[in-house]
Formats: structure tokens, sequence, C-alpha cells
């Protein structure tokens, strides 16, 4: 196996144009276990750790440009305010160590319906940005994911951000495990709402062979939702949750069965409303003098 580390993003895309089997790798904790437990042995590593730019972020024109190299821990201590369910998510991200390794640029890469980041990125619109030697190019999120851990990326091509729309309005963000840390989710939803435009964003994850958007349950909430108090009828609450169940589609596996993660992926959708609901109380209510 060959290893490559180059110093520079111009170098890193020389070295992926010469060799477009060389494995990209940045925090390693996908990578290494398919290494060590000797599930994929590549040709060559291609290690982006020593490329200062991939590791930062910055906010233009209201969308956050995440270097793809930025990790878990990061996002949680400095963009929860700004990119809170992406947030919520990192926090869901393995122990403390693999939080300060993993990155959601090689969640990305990985392309695993289980990903972590995969359900708020969908849900907030977010693009990804990849480059090759032959130029710069944005992929929706939605037309990211080709099938079970493939992705829209050129075999040239490395990533180099995500540009994710900050929030404009609540947003959550909950998986369900077979324990309460370190697993692979069971299923995993996230919502989004946008006060300004009155849309709603949804992602699925774990729960097809890609990560995917309830469309029919966000065209629902948005025209049931109460913009101005944030809340919705009883009923269509529960009508939205069935409606994320059913754009689902799952399997059976070891860690659930399909009708399992239908039945969850309808909870936490409602309760994805309860608790932005809840929140907009509390923000109502008045100071004690």
């Amino acid at each position: 196996m060959e290893f490559f580390a180059p110093a520079s993003w111009a170098e890193a895309l020389e070295t992926k144009a010469a060799r477009p089997d060389a494995v990209p790798i940045a925090g390693g904790t996908d990578v290494m276990v398919e290494l060590n437990f000797d599930l994929r042995r590549p040709s060559a590593l291609l290690d982006l750790g020593r490329i200062s730019e991939l590791k930062e972020w910055d906010v233009v024109g209201g969308t956050v440009h995440l270097g793809a190299a930025v990790p878990y821990a990061r996002i949680i201590r400095d963009l929860a305010d700004r990119l809170p369910a992406l947030a919520m998510a990192a926090r869901t991200v393995g122990s403390p160590q693999i939080r300060n390794r993993a990155t959601v640029g090689g969640n990305l890469g990985t392309a695993s319906p289980a990903g972590d980041a995969h359900p708020a990125l969908l849900a907030t619109g977010a693009v990804v940005e990849a480059e090759s030697f032959r130029g710069l190019r944005q992929i929706p999120i939605g037309g990211f994911f080709t099938g079970v851990k493939s992705c829209a990326l050129a075999p040239d091509e490395l990533i180099r951000a995500v540009l994710i729309p900050t929030a404009a309005g609540p947003q959550q963000f909950a998986k369900v495990g077979s324990r309460n840390a370190m697993v692979i989710a069971v299923c995993s939803f996230a919502l989004a709402l946008d006060l300004d435009r009155r849309t709603v964003g949804t992602g699925i994850g774990s729960a097809g062979p890609t990560p995917l958007a309830a469309r029919g349950a966000e065209r629902f909430l948005a025209g049931a939702l109460d913009w101005g108090t944030l809340s919705v009828p009883v009923s269509a609450a529960r009508r939205f949750g069935e409606l994320v169940a059913d754009a689902a589609n799952p399997i059976d596996d070891v860690r659930g069965t399909a009708a399992y993660r239908r039945h969850a992926l309808a909870v936490l959708a409602t309760r994805a409303l309860r608790w932005i609901r809840t929140a907009a109380d509390q923000d109502r209510e008045p100071v004690p003098a």
C-alpha cells in the first residue's frame, strides 16, 4: 500500500488526478476501522491531515462554508447557534475522542446510509463542494448519495467543503440506537424550519439504501403548521410522523426490523415537532421582574 501526504490542496488534487484509486483519509475514523479489521485493502491512501484550509470554516452571505476536515468537536463548540441540527447530530457521534477526529467530509465520503451528519445536511439543503484538476463543482445534497456507500464524486474528485445555510428557524435532530452512546443509528431524523420562507426540511438516516428526505411530509407540515406559534394540531402531528415513516425504505438487519424503523421514525418526527413547540413557548415566557 502506498501512502501520500500532500502539504497543500493543489498537491492533493494533483495526487488524486494521478492516483484516482487513492482513498482519502482525514480523521480516519471509518477508513482505519476497515483497515484494522481487514475489511478493505486499498492500493493507496491519500492523507489530507496536513492541509490547514480544510480544517477551517467561514460564513459568507448567510451560508457556512465548512471545511471538509473540520472535526465534529469544533462544530459543537463553534457552530451550534448557526447549525443547530448538525451540532445536535455531532453530539451523538462516537466518543469525545472520535468527535475530535471525525469530520463531515469523511462522513460524506463514506456515504453510509447511517451517517450521523447526513439527515441534518438534507434537512438544511446543504451543498457539497467537490474539486478536481478539472475544476470546482457544487453538488446539492439531495443528489449526492447514489447508493449504499456510493456517492456522486468522480474518481479524481475530493470534497473541499460543505456549504450549509445558517439556521433561519428552529431545528432538531434525534436518533435511535441499541444503546445510548457510541452506536450506529437504527434510524435517525432531522427537522429544519425556515421561518422566512415558511418551508420545512427533513432528513432520514439508516432507513433506506441512501439517506433521504420526506418531501411529502415537508409539504404537509408547511401547510398544517401555525407559523406564528409553531404549533400544529395533534392529528396533524401524527399525520406528519406517518408521512415521514412512509418515505423511508428500510430493511431488516441486525440492528432492527424495517417495521421498527418506520415506527421509530414516526415517533422521532412527532417528538421533533413537540420539542420545537416547547422551545418556542419557553422563549415567549415573560422574564420575571
